[in-house]
């Protein structure tokens, strides 16, 4: 069976972790009444905030996650495959980790995978963000496998970072790269659509990227767009602006396919990066 149908979460995560866990239940559960098997939130599905210490008095370890402990319960409780994009875990005083989950529809932890790459960047016109300050990185990727395939899993700023995906892809043997994010506004409206077909294209591979939408409570604006892309770099679905999903009926067949028209993962080559050599300038005759 390779056929299912996938669904994203787009919404617009506030300070409130209560706030947060209602809307994004609401969308989980509109998207399995659309027939969705396999439903992603995007990146800071339980919180959105900068503030430090607005921040560590609201996180908690992961036992003791209420977005956690909610969502596997709504996973089991629809039967469907649940893939929370990331959830802000406290896993030290001052330390957390930003950390995706798959919950399988018997509502079990099916894979975790921590955030590698992380965003400590000076954008035109103020923005700066410090994802280092209290984020601890990972250190592994992760794949899982689901009925119809494998998923490999990546969040946000690891986008950017193109051996990620390929590792997933021609090591891991992944047909799904998953990109649940909060992209900025500026970022996302010159970067998003390009990057994530790129990966697509790239390793022959379906991607999903659920999104951050809107004006969030803390100030900051997020592009939205989730988006699904076939492994052709195909956009075969993709939200609105604002809270909603985007929903699509996935062939993993097509994986194949595109892989068999560019074989670029059986092509890597193994090489060494030379510094650059001096140019001698010969004196005209």
């Amino acid at each position: 069976m390779t056929q299912f149908r996938a669904a994203l979460v787009q919404t617009t995560a506030s300070r409130s972790v209560e706030a947060n866990i209602a809307a994004v239940e609401a969308l989980v559960r509109e998207a399995a009444a659309a027939g969705a098997h396999y439903v992603q939130t995007p990146e800071n599905t339980n919180i959105m905030e900068h503030n430090g210490d607005r921040l560590f008095a609201a996180l908690t370890d992961e036992a003791s996650d209420p977005t956690l402990a909610r969502l596997r319960a709504v996973a089991a409780e629809l039967g469907i495959w649940l893939h929370i994009g990331s959830l802000a875990i406290k896993v030290a005083e001052a330390k957390a980790a930003n950390r995706a989950f798959v919950i399988a529809p018997d509502g079990s932890v099916a894979a975790r995978y921590d955030k590698i790459h992380l965003f400590d960047v000076d954008l035109v016109g103020g923005e700066s963000y410090r994802e280092s300050n209290r984020i601890r990185p990972g250190a592994e990727s992760v794949t899982v496998d689901l009925p119809w395939g494998r998923l490999g899993l990546a969040i946000c700023y690891d986008l950017r970072f193109p051996q990620l995906f390929r590792a997933l892809a021609r090591e891991a043997g992944a047909d799904i790269l998953s990109v649940p994010a909060a992209f900025t506004q500026q970022t996302g409206e010159a970067h998003w659509h390009v990057l994530l077909r790129a990966r697509a294209i790239e390793n022959g591979a379906w991607v999903f990227a659920a999104a951050q939408s809107g004006l969030h409570e803390n100030g900051r604006s997020t592009y939205g767009h989730s988006l699904i892309i076939d492994p052709w770099g195909r956009i075969v679905a993709e939200a609105a602006d604002g809270p909603g999903i985007a929903i699509a009926d996935i062939d993993l067949g097509r994986v194949a396919e595109a892989r068999g028209r560019i074989p670029a993962l059986q092509h890597d080559r193994p090489f060494t990066a030379a510094p650059a050599s001096p140019v001698e300038l010969k004196a005209a005759p």
